[in-house]
C-alpha cells in the first residue's frame, strides 16, 4: 500500500503558509489520510496545529479568495471553513482526560504526540504535514498504515483506556470493521467484551447513529455479528438479540431467527434496500420469540408474529430514538405485511387476493416484493428457485390487476360524507358497516370503483338495513 499523498489543492499550501506566518505546525489528520490511503473519496479534512486552532482558521479565511466565512465554536476550541472542494476543520493540539460518569473530556493544549494518542483507532491516527520544511510527509507514530495493510482495527492506547473514556469508540470500532471490511484486533475485541457495560452511558441518539451506519454498510450482517459475540447487542439493541437460539424438542427444531434475519437483511442490501427497507428486513420476525410455541403435530410454530412485530414498531422505533413519521409507518406496513405474498405463492393467485394485497400495501407493494424476495433463505437452493419463480407469477399478477383496476393507494369514491348524506345519518356505526361493505365488493370484483356501479349497491345495502333515502 502506498503512502496517502496530499492532493495538489491550492487550499493545502495556503493553510501551510498560514501556518508558518503564525509558527504553528498544522498536520492533516485523522479520516481523510486514512481515507486517502485507502482510495476513498473523502470530503471533511480535519486539520489540526500545535497552537490556537481558531486562529489558524482566521488566517486561512483572510488569505482565500473571497474571504470565506469562519465559523467558531468556542466551547470545542474548533472552528469550521467551508471551501468550494472540501470542508475544513481546525483545532488545536490537544491532550483529554476522563471522569467515570462520562464520555465529555477535561481537554488542555497538548503536543503532537498528545493529539494523536487521543485518537480511536491507529488508522485515524496517521498525519499529513502542512509545514513548508515537511510539506506532505507522513507522520505514523502507531504504525496506522501498517493496520491498513493488515486490514485491522487496533487501538493507540491500551484498548480498555481508549473504550473506558469514551464507550462510543466500541461502537465505532465494529462499524469500521463493517464499513471497511476489516478485522479487529483481539486484544480490541477483547476490551470491547470487557468494557461492554460502560455503553450505558451513552446517549440513544449516538448510539443510533452509529447502528444506522453499520446498516447502511455493504455486509452490515458482519457488523451485528460482531456487536453479538462481544456482548454489546443484548445492551443496545435487546429485542434483535432475543432472536439468537434454536430450541428443538425431538425431531423438531425451528431455524436460528438471528441469523436468518442477518441474511435476509444482506439481500435487502444486495438487492439496493435503502435505510427504512433494511429496518424492515431486521424487524420483519422481531416479534417470533414472543410468539413462539411448539405443537406436537406440525413442531414450532411462530402464528400471529407479523402483526404483534408490527405492534411493536413504534415502541422500538421510539426506544431506539429513530423518526416516528412515514419512515416508522412504512416499516410497520412492511412488517405486517411481509407473510402475505408468500401466502400467496402458495395457493392459485385470486385476483381478489391480488386486489387486497395492492390496496393494502399501495405505494410500497414493489418494496415489500422485495422484502419477499430476499426472506427466502433455505440452504436448499431448488426450493428457493421454486418460490422465486412464484414470486414472478405473483408480481406478474399484481402488474394485471394493477392496470386493469388501479388499487394502489386507490380511494373508494363512495365517501363516508356521501353515505350520511344519501340517508340522513349522522357519523356512526351504521356509515362505518356500510364503507366496509362497499369496499370489500370492490376487492372481490363484484363492481368497479366507479360511481355508476357502487351508488346503486349503497341504496341496495342501506334498503337491507332499513334505511331510507332523503330526498334533497
Amino acid at each position: 500500500m502506498q503512502h496517502p499523498q496530499l492532493p495538489d489543492l491550492p487550499l493545502f499550501r495556503t493553510i501551510a503558509d498560514a501556518a508558518g506566518e503564525l509558527g504553528f505546525p498544522a498536520y492533516v489528520i485523522g479520516g481523510y489520510v486514512r481515507d486517502l490511503a485507502l482510495e476513498r473519496e473523502s470530503k471533511d479534512v480535519d486539520v489540526v496545529c500545535v497552537g490556537d486552532g481558531i486562529a489558524l482558521a482566521q488566517a486561512v479565511g483572510r488569505k482565500l479568495p473571497g474571504r470565506p466565512r469562519v465559523t467558531v465554536f468556542k466551547n470545542f476550541g474548533t472552528a469550521m471553513l467551508p471551501t468550494p472542494e472540501i470542508e475544513v476543520e481546525f483545532v488545536g493540539a490537544r491532550k483529554e482526560s476522563y471522569r467515570a460518569e462520562s464520555r465529555k473530556p477535561e481537554v488542555e493544549a497538548g503536543t503532537l504526540e498528545d493529539d494523536l494518542a487521543r485518537r480511536d483507532f491507529t488508522i485515524n491516527a496517521l498525519g499529513l504535514s502542512l509545514n513548508p520544511e515537511t510539506y506532505g510527509q507522513l507522520v505514523d507514530r502507531y504504525d496506522g498504515m501498517g493496520d491498513l495493510q493488515r486490514k485491522i482495527i487496533r487501538t493507540p492506547l491500551d484498548p480498555d483506556i481508549t473504550f473506558s473514556d469514551d464507550p462510543l469508540r466500541m461502537l465505532r470500532a465494529i462499524r469500521f470493521a463493517t464499513q471497511l471490511n476489516f478485522d479487529i484486533d483481539p486484544d480490541t475485541f477483547d476490551a470491547l467484551a470487557r468494557n461492554k457495560e460502560r455503553i450505558k452511558i451513552i446517549s440513544q441518539e449516538r448510539i443510533t447513529t452509529e447502528l444506522n451506519k453499520i446498516i447502511m454498510a455493504p455486509k452490515p450482517s458482519y457488523g451485528f455479528k460482531l456487536l453479538f459475540s462481544c456482548g454489546l447487542l443484548p445492551l443496545i439493541f435487546p429485542k434483535m438479540a432475543q432472536l439468537q437460539g434454536v430450541e428443538k424438542v425431538g425431531q423438531h427444531a425451528h431455524k436460528d431467527n438471528f441469523y436468518h434475519t442477518l441474511q435476509v437483511l444482506d439481500n435487502v442490501v444486495a438487492a439496493g434496500g435503502d435505510l427504512w427497507l433494511r429496518w424492515a428486513a431486521i424487524l420483519h420476525d422481531i416479534a417470533k420469540p414472543a410468539t413462539k410455541r411448539y405443537d406436537k403435530r406440525v413442531g414450532w410454530t411462530f402464528h400471529g408474529h407479523e402483526d404483534k412485530g408490527a405492534r411493536w414498531v413504534p415502541g422500538i422505533f421510539t426506544d431506539l430514538k429513530l423518526p416516528l413519521g412515514e419512515e416508522m409507518r412504512q416499516v410497520q406496513k412492511l412488517v405486517r405485511l411481509h407473510l402475505r405474498p408468500i401466502a400467496l405463492v402458495k395457493e392459485i393467485v385470486t385476483d381478489s387476493a391480488v386486489r387486497r394485497l395492492l390496496f393494502e400495501a399501495g405505494d410500497d407493494v414493489d418494496r415489500l416484493m422485495l422484502l419477499c424476495r430476499a426472506d427466502i433463505t433455505s440452504k436448499d437452493h431448488q426450493r428457493v428457485a421454486r418460490y422465486l419463480r412464484n414470486f414472478d407469477v405473483v408480481e406478474q399478477k399484481l402488474k394485471e390487476v394493477e392496470e386493469k383496476d388501479h388499487l394502489r393507494n386507490f380511494k373508494p369514491v363512495i365517501t363516508g360524507e356521501i353515505i350520511m348524506e344519501t340517508f340522513g345519518l349522522k357519523p356512526s356505526r351504521e356509515v362505518g358497516e356500510l364503507k366496509e361493505a362497499l369496499l370489500e365488493a370492490i376487492l372481490e370484483g363484484k363492481i368497479r370503483n366507479e360511481y355508476e356501479e357502487a351508488f346503486p349497491l349503497l341504496l341496495e345495502l342501506g334498503q337491507r338495513k332499513g334505511l331510507g333515502v332523503v330526498e334533497g
